[in-house]
This record gives C-alpha cells, sequence and structure tokens, in this order.
C-alpha cells in the first residue's frame, strides 16, 4: 500500500471500503452486549485472517460497529458471512466507497475520510428506507452514482430475500459454508441430504451465493 504526507498527516492513496453496520430491532434483546460481543471477537478472528477485513471490528455505539474491509471485489463474500454468522442477529449495513484520510491502523474509530462517510451516508439511508419504496438492509455509497444505483437496487432484491430466512435454513446455509458438501452437512445436522438440500433452497442459499459472485465481479470491474 503507497502512502504519501500530507498537510501534516499520512494520507492512504488507494480506494478503500468502509462497512458500519447495526443490529435490526437490538432493544428487544436482554443478552445484545454479550452476544455482539462475542459474534464480533469471532467474526474479526476469521476475517482478519481470510483478509476479508483490514482491522479488527470496532463497536461505536451501542450496537454498532464498523471496519475497514479488505479487497473490494471480497465486500460480497463478506457481507454475506456476517448475515450468515451473526443469526439470531439480522444486520444493517452501510458500505462507502472512497478514501481514507489516515494511516489505516486500529482503532478504527478514530479513522476518517470520504469512505467514511460514504458509510454513515449508506446506513442512514437503510434507516430511513431513502433508497426505495420497499425496505432494505444494505447500502453502498460512492462518487460512482450509477454503480451506487446498480448494486442498490441488486442488494435491495437480494434483501427481500434475506428477510423470508428462517432460523433452521440460516443454520443449514452456515453449516454448508463450512463445508460446501451436501452429504457432510447433512451429517453434522443429523439430517437427511434431501432436508439439507431443501432447506438451501427454500433458504435462497444459491441465489445469496450468486449474488456474492455476480457483485464481487461487478465491483471489480467498476474501481480498477
Amino acid at each position: 500500500m503507497k502512502e504519501k504526507p500530507g498537510n501534516g498527516h499520512t494520507m492512504s492513496c488507494a480506494i478503500h471500503g468502509v462497512l458500519i453496520a447495526d443490529v435490526l430491532a437490538s432493544s428487544d434483546r436482554k443478552d445484545l452486549r454479550t452476544l455482539l460481543g462475542k459474534k464480533l471477537a469471532a467474526a474479526s478472528e476469521k476475517h482478519l485472517r481470510e483478509k476479508l477485513i483490514r482491522l479488527p471490528y470496532s463497536v461505536t455505539a451501542g450496537d454498532e460497529f464498523q471496519t475497514v474491509t479488505g479487497a473490494l471485489a471480497s465486500l460480497p463474500a463478506l457481507l454475506l458471512d456476517l448475515r450468515v454468522s451473526f443469526q439470531p442477529l439480522s444486520l444493517r449495513a452501510g458500505i462507502g466507497i472512497g478514501d481514507v484520510a489516515d494511516r489505516i491502523q486500529p482503532p478504527v474509530n478514530r479513522l476518517t475520510g470520504q469512505a467514511f462517510q460514504f458509510a454513515r451516508g449508506a446506513l442512514e439511508n437503510v434507516k430511513a428506507s431513502g433508497l426505495f419504496k420497499f425496505e432494505v438492509l444494505t447500502a453502498f455509497a460512492s462518487h460512482n452514482e450509477v454503480f451506487d444505483q446498480t448494486i442498490n437496487l441488486l442488494y435491495g432484491l437480494h434483501d427481500t430475500l434475506v428477510a423470508q430466512i428462517t432460523a433452521k435454513q440460516w443454520e443449514t446455509i452456515r453449516r454448508f459454508l463450512d463445508e460446501p458438501a451436501l452429504e457432510q452437512t447433512a451429517k453434522r445436522l443429523k439430517l437427511d441430504v434431501s432436508t439439507v438440500s431443501r432447506n438451501l433452497k427454500r433458504g435462497y442459499y444459491w441465489q445469496l451465493a450468486e449474488t456474492a459472485k455476480v457483485a464481487g465481479a461487478f465491483i471489480e470491474r467498476s474501481f480498477r
């Protein structure tokens, strides 16, 4: 990563992704703080190891957390893994793509820049249902208006499916992602293969996986 000094501080030259997320209907859960802490610790360890994020997740306020992501093309894979691994918590996510005005180092909540501003605006759009006449769980924001319109429509339709997935279907998806083989997933869940296959299909797993694949390629083309 090339960096150059400017106006007394260090500025990153590259375009980065920033994710800011919070928990939907968090006031309904009395154990939220403990559960969220455990989920964030596990996700930080896994996603740092897989290079999906550059810094550990950091709680910014209440049930909200943020990070600087890894490669932009990996953003959809990161979003999918967060949604799966954070169950039974449902997340709202804003993703900003732009520059980061500081050296990328912890704590993430002290960093600033366009990517953070875009991510904050995107999350506020999710909360206010400001993008469409239907509710969404995910929004992107960048300087590329055509990209934003396209990716947000894609994820708006994607989130309509996500909202319908049941707890049992999420668990099947989680196990299948750990080891993507029907027989092994069935054995670990103590179910027959046909039930696992049905849970994946009715839980829209194949649509979610294809969205992550296509969206990743689209992001890569848009920000070369």
